[in-house]
């Protein structure tokens, strides 16, 4: 098996195990509050991230000389899953996962101003049909965007100024440190929180609480994989098969069944993320010195 391929099979697993712990959390959201259901998957995954940690050479890797970048970052991530399991909540799971799916084009816009980079016409071009694919989702103006709708697309604004901060500190910083410091910050966050939001869980969300930390985890370690075994650009794409696990798990578990927009809609977002990917993958090549 090639690594390329190693890497796509690796991002598969770990995006199929990201839409499992999704339709976990859609599931505890219709009796949890969000800050609770975070607060378990972050107290689940610190001490496997520390163990990961520990066997990729040491809890040393988890030292840092800039903790308030990793406050903040905490603090943005925060706001991340709090948004995105509200959204979940209260959208199809399908829909929620098209929407989602804005992130990136969120990266490549914002990282203009954040970044100072310079976006190429091509990747604009694409950016602006991904955005149109979000339109054609939630079809403003038609009863279909509420409070569901905004909150998911705020989950991707704040996942991707979390992704700008990675890109721009991310090669100073052990990778270790920046997931378990993500981690943390929400963990204690929510713990504070608790004593305002807290439902005693029934046995059966005691085990949905244990999947969705287990299934985060294996999520970020697959993904991490992926991105080691294979190029960016040939991995990243393999990511919208997450649509496909969200129309299955949707249709299994809530008889959800999208309609024509969504397919639509959702053809558009991965179309432009694809081109992207492959543009930066060609100009990539293009750079690269000949021997």
């Amino acid at each position: 098996m090639t690594t390329s391929l190693k890497g796509i099979l690796s991002m598969c697993i770990g995006v199929f195990f990201l839409a499992l712990g999704d339709a976990v959390a859609k599931w505890l959201g219709e009796v949890h509050s969000p800050l609770q259901i975070i607060f378990f998957r972050t107290l689940i995954s610190l001490p496997l991230i520390a163990l990961l940690a520990h066997f990729s050479g040491g809890l040393r890797k988890l030292g840092t000389r800039r903790p308030g970048v990793h406050a903040v970052r905490g603090l943005i991530y925060t706001g991340t899953m709090v948004f995105f399991v509200v959204g979940l909540t209260l959208l199809p799971l399908a829909e929620a996962t098209a929407i989602a799916f804005v992130a990136p084009l969120f990266v490549t816009l914002l990282s203009v101003p954040l970044l100072g980079e310079r976006i190429a016409p091509p990747v604009l071009a694409a950016s602006l049909v991904g955005f149109i694919g979000v339109l054609v989702v939630v079809r403003p103006g038609e009863g279909a965007f509420h409070i569901g709708t905004l909150s998911m697309i705020t989950a991707a604004l704040f996942y991707a100024l979390m992704m700008i901060t990675a890109r721009r500190y991310g090669a100073r910083e052990n990778l270790w440190a920046m997931v378990f410091y993500v981690t943390l910050v929400p963990f204690i966050v929510t713990a504070v929180s608790l004593p305002w939001v807290w439902q005693t869980p029934q046995l059966w969300h005691w085990a949905g609480f244990m999947a969705s930390g287990v299934l985060g985890v294996a999520a970020t370690v697959f993904i991490t994989l992926a991105f080691r075994f294979a190029p960016a650009a040939i991995a990243a794409p393999f990511d919208y098969t997450a649509m496909l696990w969200a129309v299955i798990l949707g249709w299994w578990f809530w008889g959800e069944m999208p309609d024509i927009w969504v397919w639509v809609g959702s053809a558009l977002i991965v179309s432009s993320g694809i081109a992207v990917a492959y543009y930066d993958r060609r100009t990539t090549l293009k750079r690269r010195p000949t021997s």
